[in-house]
């Protein structure tokens, strides 16, 4: 049987605060990763994020075996080929975007087939396009919509408004002060089921740190999370570990 592990990467594998490029992406990790993989098991992203949101990042220390983007709404292989693609209806994208404009400003990302899409220029080192309104972003599927606040309770209204008022064709998800809206059933937790039935006989293995990750905490075989997460998250979790680094241990010492 196939081991597989699924990584949440924000605050689980990258620490986007870190003053030096070691403490947001430590080495340690990327060396147990390495290793897991050369043991003949599989390791992979699950994420909120776009894959041009991953790339600049892990380019140079680790290639994943799959990804499962924008909160299950992309789901590539190790070599972006597809194993699921859902798209955001552009009306409804549009609606959204237009209701946050009109609440304050906030920044908003767009998703369009693994490309970020913004509404200003801003510093990442990755390929992304400025655009001022969703008729502007490149032809293809929009996998979600991404909202950046200042606070959890703005990003709890956030994802409750949009629950409500579009609810029968997304799914809002709140990711500490992030807000990730995906089709209407994606979440980590149904990409982690799309990725078990496309793997065969495997055992997943899941690790996150927030409250969009108990779908995939929920799904996962095993799975994990840290002290630091919510009560809630760590309630769920097969076990609690300091470090991703502890997990990977753990799962290649599972005879499963």
């Amino acid at each position: 049987m196939k081991k597989v592990f699924a990584s949440d990467f924000d605050g689980t594998l990258y620490f986007y605060k870190g003053e030096t490029e070691e403490d947001r992406l430590p080495p340690a990790s990327v060396a147990k990763i390495l290793e897991y993989q050369k043991a003949g098991h599989l390791f992979g992203l699950c994420t909120g994020r776009q894959v041009g949101g991953l790339t600049p990042f892990i380019s140079g220390h680790f290639v994943p075996d799959f990804y499962i983007t924008s909160s299950g709404a992309n789901i590539v292989d190790g070599e972006l080929k597809e194993i699921q693609k859902r798209g955001v209806d552009r009306g409804v994208a549009d609606q959204i975007v237009k209701m946050m404009r009109e609440r304050g400003d906030y920044r908003l990302t767009l998703d369009v087939e693994g490309d970020i899409c913004v509404f200003a220029e801003m510093d990442y080192p990755g390929k992304y396009y400025v655009i001022s309104e969703v008729d502007d972003t490149p032809q293809g599927l929009i996998h979600q919509v991404s909202i950046h606040t200042e606070s959890v309770d703005d990003a709890q209204s956030i994802v409750d408004e949009v629950n409500k008022r579009f609810g029968e064709a997304v799914e809002a998800f709140r990711n500490v002060i992030e807000v990730d809206i995906a089709p209407r059933g994606c979440s980590k937790g149904k990409g982690v089921e799309v990725l078990k039935k496309h793997m065969g006989d495997c055992k997943l293995y899941g690790i996150g740190d927030s409250m969009n990750d108990l779908p995939l905490i929920d799904a996962a075989d095993v799975s994990y999370t840290f002290p630091y997460a919510p009560k809630e998250v760590q309630e769920r979790a097969t076990k609690v570990v300091e470090t991703i680094v502890d997990a990977l241990e753990d799962s290649m010492n599972d005879p499963a």
